[in-house]
Order: C-alpha cells, then sequence, then structure tokens
C-alpha cells in the first residue's frame, strides 16, 4: 500500500488526487457544485452536493488509477475552511445549506460585537478579527435562524462542523466527529494558544460546546472509512485547511517562508516559527500546520476575491469564455489608461476588513474596453497581494526580502505572475507541482502512514519551475501602487 488518496474540497469542486509512493500524481477527478445566493452577500452550498461530489471524484480517480480501495494507504483531507455545516447527530441530515466562508450575512451581528468591545478578547484568544468570514457567527446565525435548533443542539442532537469534519463524519459513517488545529483555528472558537475550545467565546455566541469536534494534530488518526463506500476500510490519516495545505505543499516549514495560494480568493501565510505573532496591521495570527502535538505559527492575510474576478469577467460581464483568455487580452491592453479596479464584490480582507465597501472602477476613457478591464482584473491581486506582504513585513519588524512560493489557478498565468513580481519589487517563485494543496495533504497522510519521508527530505524536494523577477522600475511600481491606494481609499470611505 504506497499510494495515498487526496480529497480537495474547495469552494466551487471538490476533486481527489491520487499521489503514488513518490508524491507523483497518478490519477485525478474533480466535479463543479452549484453556488446558492439566496440575498445579496449571502453564499452557501447544500452539503449534500459536497458530499455526493467527494465521494464521486473519489471512486472516479481510483478507477482511472487503476486501484482497489484495499491498495490504499490512507487519505489526505484538506478543504474550504470556516465554511459551516450543522448536522442532525443521528441521520445525518444537514439542518440548514452550509454557510460558505465569502457570506457576509453576520455583518451587523460581528459589528456589534465590536460595540460592545468583544473584539480584543477574541482577538487575545484566537488570533482573529470579529469578522463574518469566519465560522462562529455563522454557527449562531443557524442556531437563532433555523426553527428549534438552539434547543435540539442543547440537547445533544446537533453537531457543528467545517467541511473536513463534515465529510469524515460522512466517510466514517458517523463514528467520528473530528477536525484538526488548521481548520479549528479558523472558527472564531477556538484558543489557539492553550489549544482548546474557548468557554468564554462559545458563551459570548451562546453556542454549546457539545457541538464541537475534537481537534486533533494534522496528521493524525482521523477514523477509517465505511467500507462500503470505497470498497474497503481505509484509514484518514491527514487533515489540514485548504491554505495550511498549501503551505505544507510548498515546504514552507521555516520561519519567515512565505506561500500565497491564488484559488477563488488568494490567502497569504507566512510561518513565524513556535511563537505566534500578534498582527498590527490588521492580519491573521493562525496555526500553519501541528504535528506531535505542537503547533507552528503563522500570520495570514486573506483577499476575497482573486481568481473570482476572473469568473465575474466570465460570468458577470460575458466578456471571456475561459480563464486563460485573460492573459492575451491582459498584453493588449493599453497600459497607459491606468485603469484601478477594487473587486470589493464581498467587502475587503486584510489589512482592510471592511465587510460593507464594495467594488469599483476607476480611471475609465472612452477608450476604455474588455482587454483594460482583464487587466485591471489580474492586476488587482497582485496589488492585494502587495497589501498583505506590506502588512506582514510591518508586523515581523522589518523590510527584509522575502521571496514568494505562489500556487492556484491564477498562478499559471505568466502574465499575472510577472506584474505581481513587478509590484512587489521581488522575486516570485513557481513551483514544478502546482497543486500544493492536494500535495500537502497527500504528504501529512503519507507521513503519518510511513509511505512519505520527514519534513526536511519533502522539504529537499520542491522543485522550482520558473522564477519572475522584477522587471518594472521603482517610481513606476510606486506610481500605480499610489493609485490602487488611493482607489481603496475612495471605497471605503
Amino acid at each position: 500500500m504506497t499510494h495515498i488518496l487526496a480529497v480537495d474540497q474547495g469552494t466551487t469542486s471538490s476533486r481527489a488526487i491520487v499521489f503514488d509512493a513518490k508524491l507523483r500524481v497518478v490519477a485525478s477527478a474533480q466535479e463543479e457544485f452549484a453556488q446558492h445566493f439566496p440575498a445579496s452577500g449571502w453564499v452557501e452550498h447544500d452539503p449534500e452536493d459536497i458530499w455526493t461530489s467527494t465521494l464521486s471524484t473519489c471512486r472516479i480517480a481510483l478507477d482511472k488509477a487503476g486501484l482497489q480501495a484495499g491498495q490504499v494507504a490512507g487519505i489526505g483531507i484538506t478543504n474550504q475552511r470556516e465554511t459551516t455545516v450543522v448536522w442532525d447527530r443521528a441521520t445525518g441530515k444537514p439542518v440548514h445549506n452550509a454557510i460558505v466562508w465569502q457570506d457576509r450575512r453576520t455583518s451587523d451581528f460581528c459589528q456589534r460585537l465590536k460595540s460592545d468591545g468583544h473584539e480584543p478578547m477574541v482577538t487575545a484568544a484566537t488570533g482573529l478579527l470579529l469578522d463574518p468570514y469566519f465560522s462562529g457567527t455563522k454557527l449562531r446565525w443557524i442556531l437563532d435562524h433555523v426553527d428549534g435548533a438552539r434547543e435540539r443542539a442543547a440537547g445533544g442532537e446537533l453537531l457543528f462542523g467545517t467541511i473536513d469534519s463534515y465529510l469524515i463524519w460522512r466517510l466514517t459513517g458517523g463514528a467520528r466527529h473530528v477536525t484538526d488545529a488548521t481548520n479549528a483555528a479558523r472558527t472564531l472558537l477556538y484558543d489557539i494558544h492553550r489549544g482548546t475550545w474557548s468557554d468564554a467565546i462559545c458563551g459570548m455566541l451562546d453556542i454549546p460546546m457539545q457541538m464541537l469536534p475534537e481537534v486533533r494534530d494534522c496528521a493524525a488518526e482521523f477514523g477509517v472509512t465505511d467500507p462500503g463506500l470505497l470498497g474497503a476500510a481505509v484509514p484518514i490519516l491527514g487533515v489540514a485547511g485548504d491554505q495550511q495545505a498549501a503551505t505544507v505543499g510548498q515546504a514552507c516549514f521555516g520561519k519567515g517562508m512565505l506561500k500565497s495560494t491564488y484559488g477563488t480568493g488568494c490567502f497569504a501565510l507566512m510561518n513565524t516559527g513556535d511563537s505566534p505573532v500578534a498582527s498590527q496591521n490588521r492580519l491573521l495570527t493562525t496555526i500553519g500546520y501541528q504535528l506531535d502535538g505542537k503547533p507552528t505559527y503563522a500570520l495570514e492575510g486573506s483577499i476575497f476575491i482573486a481568481g473570482a474576478v476572473v469568473q465575474w469577467l466570465r460570468d458577470g460581464l460575458r466578456i471571456i469564455d475561459r480563464a486563460p483568455q485573460t492573459q492575451a487580452m491582459a498584453e493588449a491592453a493599453d497600459g497607459g489608461q491606468g485603469v484601478i479596479l477594487v473587486p470589493a464584490f464581498v467587502g475587503l480582507g486584510a489589512p482592510y476588513w471592511d465587510a460593507d465597501c464594495r467594488g469599483a472602477i476607476f480611471g475609465l476613457t472612452r477608450n476604455s474596453g474588455p482587454n483594460e478591464l482583464a487587466r485591471a482584473a489580474l492586476e488587482s491581486v497582485g496589488f492585494q497581494t502587495r497589501d498583505l506582504l506590506e502588512a506582514m513585513r510591518g508586523d515581523m519588524g522589518g523590510t527584509g526580502e522575502a521571496v514568494l512560493r505562489v500556487d492556484g489557478g491564477m498562478s499559471a498565468s505568466d502574465w499575472a505572475m510577472q506584474f505581481l513580481s513587478d509590484i512587489l519589487g521581488a522575486p516570485v517563485d513557481r513551483p514544478q507541482v502546482l497543486e500544493t494543496t492536494a500535495l500537502g495533504a497527500a504528504w501529512l497522510a503519507g507521513m503519518q502512514a510511513g509511505v512519505y519521508p520527514g519534513q526536511e527530505e519533502f522539504a529537499a524536494s520542491w522543485a522550482l519551475e520558473r522564477r519572475f523577477e522584477p522587471a518594472m522600475q521603482a517610481a513606476p511600481r510606486e506610481a500605480r501602487y499610489g493609485a490602487w491606494k488611493d482607489a481603496v481609499r475612495r471605497v471605503l470611505s
């Protein structure tokens, strides 16, 4: 048994990837599922869609690889973080659609909590801010708005989990209600210093603690699958939230190492070692990974809209059919127009944390067209990434040069990555393996299974595909970034 099955359950699709003993991809399968937008700023998924697409892709990937489930040494799971599910302990039936991490319905409630002075206590314990992004207020909303949910939860009938917990519960036939430290750290309910759920925060949000899963290391025994699902009982041995799994997959094991993943959103994590760094720039302090009971901490900056801005060009404006078209359009655009797009479609994340501001386009002229909008969309991701890196440098007490390791769908765009390097004034490294999220989950499970090597040997195997060096002069770089900052100020006001 030298193969590992990685489940990568994302915001818009579920994927399963089979890795061999040398961490090479053998086979994969992917299925998109429906997004639901019941009101402005609300985003939901049907948990049954998440479950059926996950199970289906696992079966298809194993079939493509020519493997029986009994030949798999273990399963690693990585997942969209913060997305919240509440389900019936007896039947497994969710009481409401999953509320997705992008959802902003609890903005007013979060603002009330801030006004009442609760944010310092929450941040001190969790490293997070009082924002609708995190799971805690989503869970509170379900308990408050689903008939009978609060009473049933208090009676021990309902369970809460992020997507990893929900999938493990389903995969194990309801035998295990568990999560890992990285997902727990994103709930707004977990004390990242003490390594326990916070009584004080659960009390503040009126959340019954018996709903919460057991928290484990990222590489641990999470249970075994029901043999009827895949054809054999397979142990689940690795779990990490998607951004932490990408940090592991990029082998960012050293203090100061930095990765940025460009998916639906963009998430930059900097390893800060065994000591948490309290941000002075409204970044998040979180757990990067936890092994052998020891957490390694990270600073994180979250951009809500990255690849989603390209989806907007396709589905909203309908000026492209496929994402790769944006590269040629950006190259053909008139860069002298200086069009700036602030994609605050669901507010702005770090370092601004404004849930109520909305997107805007600045600098339009009669000559502005689809090419200029495509260029502005790609540039917006680079500008937002620089916002994060400026904040991280401030928190780490210096301006030391850092090489950024990138991954995710948008990292395949040479134009976008070159602009990123230009606007950062720093090198950007793209690895040979772009599936770093699934790779991280696979390595965690494979290491636990004894199939894959430890950290040092795994880190030594990281391979560069291309390094992008900055080609823009300092004066135009700062002028462009200044225009971005001015546009953001206008949106925030």
